[in-house]
């Protein structure tokens, strides 16, 4: 019985221990996540630690050991602990490995890198002859008579106020009430999530994104070393059973997405959805960021998620990039007046003014009613893109998920259930850049899909190699689109 009762004590005391030297390393990774112990910093002595929080020296010898054995800090002999020095942040490397095909990153730089040959369905933007070349030169000979100002110094802050006042007036159509005050221009839609990411992430924080979605969201926010949780897409919105689980589940704190004209799927989200999926946000205390990149090219104004919360808990951004000019970088951010501040404060750290002269040319370009008619000349040849290429693609078995209402994707499953990779492997041989599913896809469930621009998708070149790289992995193929 005596020896019963010794052992059960040597177990309380030794739960007890684990349970000092748990609140020693508690204490530690909060100095160190919330920066008063920066990378590189020394650690307080083993004996300066231990007389602070009341612990033996033993305690604060095992707890900085486990934290040493983690990585998360660093021994040197004879000089004590140190906060380990994170190494370069490489993308490649925080990203699963994956085949190369399917790498967004890889889609990326393929996609850009591709020279005057190549095609590029796979790509996300307009060809340069559907873009207004012609304004674009007429509004730079007119900023070139421009003041000295406009053409050699810094923005200010929040970014030129005619062009706020302008895109105020454009969110209002679309429902979206903001004032001048609470926008702010960015260098572009991305680096608006890119200052969204920095104001409301540490490293760690969870960020839910939908399942596919567009994959640089997954490739930036692994840069921002965040956890990343995909909720499968509906053509409605995600699935709201299991977002609602994900919410329970990881708490995160941030939902990147589109909510009209979605990329890559070109769904629209409805609005019984975007109410419930408020609700939910509201309960939770979730963030959502709303990519309306896409919205010049919707033929009818869908709901959003910013006009119908009123930019309490959503943030919504976009960019001219797909319908004006990539090469022109201008982008903005919407949101309630106090995230405005913080996030100019943000700007003005990491780009200083701005660019002004980008802005006076979007300025330019949206004030002339031109722009009404060449985006409303853009969305009925797309219209017409869209059909054609929905053809071609049914010639060779290749269904679309769902017919968008507008845009310029088609989701489409291959037939068979063929691997998406392998074919687009086959075409880049060929010269030919495509975007298969798994590159949009988290849980990696889009294998057997691709996405396709259809005003990409005008050469025959391009069906003639998706349709041997069906016949090589095994797909049942019709007529060849060439030939009818």
């Amino acid at each position: 019985m005596m020896e019963a009762v010794q052992v059960k004590n040597a177990g309380e005391a030794e739960a007890v221990v684990d349970t000092l030297v748990g609140r020693v390393m508690a204490t530690i990774r909060q100095r160190i996540s919330g920066r008063t112990l920066a990378p590189g910093a020394k650690l307080p002595s083993i004996r300066g630690l231990a007389e602070s929080m009341g612990v033996s020296k033993s305690t604060v010898v095992e707890a900085y050991e486990r934290l040493a054995a983690e990585g998360a800090i660093q021994a040197r002999r004879g000089s004590g602990f140190y906060v380990r020095r994170l190494p370069p942040l490489c993308l490649a490397d925080v990203a699963p490995r994956l085949d190369r095909a399917v790498d967004p990153l890889w889609i990326s730089r393929q996609s850009l890198d591709a020279g005057a040959d190549s095609l590029r369905p796979g790509c996300g933007w307009l060809p340069p002859d559907w873009l207004p070349e012609a304004a674009i030169r007429k509004a730079l000979r007119r900023l070139g008579r421009a003041d000295a100002a406009t053409l050699v110094e810094y923005g200010t802050p929040l970014g030129l106020p005619a062009l706020r006042h302008l895109l105020a007036h454009r969110l209002a159509e679309r429902g979206v009430e903001a004032a001048p005050e609470q926008i702010v221009l960015t260098e572009s839609g991305t680096q608006a999530i890119d200052l969204v990411c920095r104001f409301m992430l540490e490293p760690g924080d969870t960020v839910l994104v939908d399942d596919p979605c567009y994959f640089n969201f997954n490739a930036l926010l692994r840069a921002h070393r965040a956890k990343i949780v995909s909720v499968p897409y509906t053509p409605s919105g995600p699935d709201l059973a299991l977002f609602a689980q994900a919410l329970t589940e990881h708490r995160p704190r941030l939902y990147v997405t589109n909510s009209a004209l979605h990329n890559p799927t070109g769904a629209t989200l409805s609005a019984a959805t975007a109410h419930r999926l408020l609700k939910l946000a509201e309960q939770s205390g979730l963030t959502i960021v709303e990519d309306d990149i896409f919205s010049d090219l919707e033929p009818e104004f869908a709901p959003r998620l910013a006009g119908l919360d009123g930019l309490e808990r959503v943030i919504q951004i976009g960019s001219f990039s797909k319908t004006l000019s990539a090469s022109v970088r201008c982008g903005y951010i919407a949101a309630k007046p106090d995230w405005i501040e913080g996030l100019t404060d943000l700007k003005v750290a990491l780009s200083f003014g701005g660019g002004r002269l980008a802005a006076e040319l979007v300025l330019d370009l949206l004030k002339d009613g031109s722009y009404r008619r060449h985006v409303e000349a853009l969305r009925q040849r797309l219209g017409r893109a869209m059909a054609e290429t929905r053809g071609r693609l049914a010639a060779l078995g290749i269904e679309p998920w769902l017919t968008p209402r507008g845009g310029m994707f088609l989701w489409c499953r291959l037939p068979g259930e063929l691997d998406g990779a392998q074919i687009a492997r086959h075409a880049l041989a060929e010269g030919i850049v495509l975007a298969p599913g798994n590159a949009f896809s988290l849980s990696g469930t889009a294998r057997s899909f691709m996405r396709f621009n259809v005003a990409q998708a005008a050469d025959p070149r391009i069906f003639r190699v998706l349709q041997k790289g069906l016949q090589r992995a095994g797909g049942h193929v019709m007529e060849s689109p060439a030939e009818q």
